[in-house]
């Protein structure tokens, strides 16, 4: 993968984990479920590291 696709799928991810924050601030406020948008957002901080560390590994 190239180092601006790496870039661009973190872009991306970073956007769809800020808007998963936000859908689940209005889910604790009206006592919805949380379980399956926690699960995502740990899913996406796992595949963000992954990313990070595959830019480092091209930037050395």
């Amino acid at each position: 993968m190239k180092r601006s696709e790496i870039e661009y799928k973190i872009a991306d991810l970073k956007a769809d984990y800020v808007r998963l924050q936000h859908d689940l601030e209005k889910l604790e406020y009206v006592k919805g479920i949380l379980h399956p948008l926690e699960k995502q957002l740990i899913e996406i901080e796992e595949e963000l590291k992954t990313l990070n560390r595959m830019l480092d590994e091209i930037s050395e």
